[in-house]
């Protein structure tokens, strides 16, 4: 059996004397791992680099083995934001969650989609945390454990959405989140549906907000059914972001 596909290098680990492990993320496979021969000599070591879109053909004589990848480069992201701690931070971030939070050989081709618009804007400060978290946002909604901010869950309104209710996932409006904020989490400026502040720029404390938000639910959906945390990639993100 085989198949050929581009994608993101998500990790790599070593394997024997020459081989790697290669965990990769296609818009059409999803989360995929192969064995990739010589992956640790110095011709694929700069490409084997999270983060790195490459080409791959995969082969194994049956549909459930391990199987193997050979490899060609495409884009080379991982070495272009080498001298940006900020942004490498981020691409380690998106890597990390995307491994941690997406099942193996399950097709998620919206995640995949944002993932790459993701990692297109890394060098622009300016809007990837937003993206970022975006992104995050998205993957919930894909695992099921979507945000509803489409109207307020105590007065059925749809207009000055403010806050998120971590019971349920749903938005809550400033009125009725008023006596309750310091139990809800806040909504960030650029999340909300019918957001009027003419000056669009990226504030501080919505990248501080969205991050607790899709942090909660990530940790207390996805990631406590498996007895994890956040991995350490997202939190050293999130302390450069916010310090």
């Amino acid at each position: 059996m085989d198949w050929s596909s581009e994608g993101y290098v998500l990790s790599v680990k070593k394997h024997g004397e020459t081989s790697s492990i290669l965990e990769l993320f296609t818009r059409d496979r999803g989360r995929h791992l192969g064995l990739v021969r010589g992956g640790v000599g110095r011709k694929l070591r700069p490409v084997l680099q999270p983060g790195n879109k490459v080409k791959v053909e995969w082969r194994a004589r049956l549909e459930e083995h391990l199987g193997y990848f050979t490899v060609e480069a495409i884009n080379s992201r991982a070495a272009q934001l080498m001298s940006d701690r900020l942004s490498l931070a981020g691409l380690n971030a998106a890597c990390a969650m995307a491994r941690e939070a997406l099942p193996e050989r399950e097709v998620h081709a919206d995640v995949y989609d944002a993932f790459e618009v993701l990692l297109e804007n890394l060098h622009d400060k300016d809007i990837w945390p937003a993206l970022y978290i975006q992104w995050e946002a998205g993957l919930l909604s894909s695992m099921g454990y979507g945000l509803d901010l489409s109207r307020c869950a105590a007065t059925g309104v749809n207009e000055n959405l403010t806050h998120v209710s971590p019971r349920s996932g749903r938005a809550v409006c400033a009125e009725a989140a008023e006596p309750y904020s310091d139990k809800l989490y806040a909504l960030p400026s650029f999340m909300q549906p019918d957001s009027r502040r003419n000056d669009k720029s990226l504030l501080p404390e919505d990248v501080q907000n969205g991050l607790a938000l899709t942090g909660y639910f990530l940790e207390t959906r996805l990631q406590w059914g498996v007895n994890r945390t956040l991995p350490e990639a997202r939190e050293r993100m999130t302390a450069l972001l916010i310090s």
